[in-house]
């Protein structure tokens, strides 16, 4: 799942997205996005036209079809679908403007997403296209004032929540939207307005009773769970103090908890987490802390099927802040849902320039999405990679960001 997806990414604050991960950390906002946008048009390769179908095509070898981000032949971010074939690609969306963040309904297909500050709707042939939300031009010097971003089906489809001045839940079924908890804005006079708490919608629990959300700073972000039929939070709490940040969430399979895993350190720490949904406790499995040594480090893990935590994995000799790796050579392994008993290393390769990660709902193999280059942080050639070590990695596009599984 993402990895821009801070724990717990936004796509309103990238500067503090990358401030994580990212040696372009302190840059104003503005430069950042500038550099990641130069960064975007040079190094994604466009996508196939529609209907395209790629050498070597193979039929059912992907078990849903996936959904992902990639430039169009103008050069601007589309949503684009692999159908299960792993050959067929076909484009869903033809914005005049980026795609700026998207999701993908599980029971139809169809594609809610942002484009021009507006929440749009298409179903999964492209057709039918409405907007739903309409958040007007975005304020030029505080763009978090009004950023529309994050939209995320519910399991049931039949409701997005996303981020408005705040969090917000809009029926398909009714036609409106519903404000929940708004923004904390502080003036500190003189034009300058600092977020003290944004707040976005991460992704739901299978039953769509809990969803985790983002809560983001002037500096980093942190998470909690609201409860949506309740409209009840739960903050996470965490006994060590250690502020945990910059990794992707995955749910087990009742909701009653979810991981999170980094394998980077900055304005957070590195390791791999559990999260009790019921109380927000925050239990350690792998510290990555800058007093531990060896600092465990970890990335997308993914309580499985068969009971098992599959995750991508690295022990590093740790000197202290400044020698911290930002580019582990991580492993899949597969362990014990405590993240430690039985530990198995499933392949000999690593994955040291791993940007994201799409697991299969059986775990019998992840996509993996793996950087150009070293200091490339968003995006890159998707692969499948089976958890079977004998089985041969198979390329599927040569270029995507944010991947998702369609129904």
């Amino acid at each position: 799942m993402q990895k821009f997806r801070s724990l717990f990414i936004i796509p309103t604050l990238l500067a503090a997205a990358l401030a994580c991960a990212n040696p372009l950390a302190g840059n104003p906002a503005g430069n950042v996005e500038t550099i990641v946008a130069g960064t975007l048009r040079a190094l994604t390769a466009p996508a196939p036209d529609s209907n395209t179908v790629l050498p070597g095509s193979s039929s059912a070898l992907l078990p849903h079809s996936m959904y992902f981000l990639n430039n169009d032949s103008a050069g601007l971010v589309q949503v684009y679908r692999l159908e299960k074939d792993g050959s067929t690609v076909v484009q869903v969306t033809f914005e005049p403007a980026k795609v700026t963040g998207y999701d993908v309904s599980p029971v139809d297909g169809s594609v809610a997403y942002v484009s021009n500050n507006q929440l749009l709707n298409v179903r999964a042939d492209g057709s039918n296209r409405s907007m739903l939300v309409d958040g007007g031009p975005v304020d030029s010097n505080n763009p978090f004032l009004n950023s529309l971003s994050q939209p995320v089906w519910s399991p049931n489809g039949q409701t997005i929540a996303f981020a408005y001045h705040g969090l917000n839940f809009y029926s398909i079924i009714s036609g409106q939207s519903n404000g929940v908890m708004k923004d904390e804005i502080l003036d500190r006079g003189g034009g300058l307005l600092v977020p003290t708490a944004l707040y976005s919608p991460e992704s739901y629990s299978a039953d769509g009773t809990r969803l985790v959300i983002t809560i983001s700073h002037f500096e980093g972000a942190t998470a909690a769970i609201y409860y949506p039929n309740e409209s009840r939070l739960v903050n996470l709490k965490n006994p060590a103090g250690e502020w945990i940040c910059c990794g992707r969430t995955e749910w087990n399979a009742d909701g009653s908890a979810f991981y999170a895993a980094s394998s980077t350190s900055g304005m957070s720490i590195a390791g791999l987490w559990r999260v009790d949904a019921a109380t927000g406790n925050i239990t350690t499995l792998l510290s990555g802390a800058y007093n531990t040594d060896p600092a465990d480090l970890a990335e997308e893990p993914f309580p499985a099927p068969d009971g098992q935590l599959y995750f991508f994995f690295a022990s590093m000799p740790n000197a202290g802040h400044e020698d911290f790796p930002d580019r582990a050579p991580l492993q899949l392994v597969r362990a014990a849902l405590d993240g430690v008993t039985n530990r198995t290393v499933l392949r000999p390769e690593t994955f040291d320039l791993l940007n994201e990660a799409l697991w299969a709902p059986d775990a019998s193999f992840v996509i993996t999405e793996m950087a150009p280059s070293h200091d490339i942080y968003q995006g890159g050639a998707a692969e499948l990679v089976y958890a079977d070590g004998q089985k041969a990695v198979l390329p599927l596009v040569p270029f995507a960001m944010e991947m998702k599984w369609g129904p």
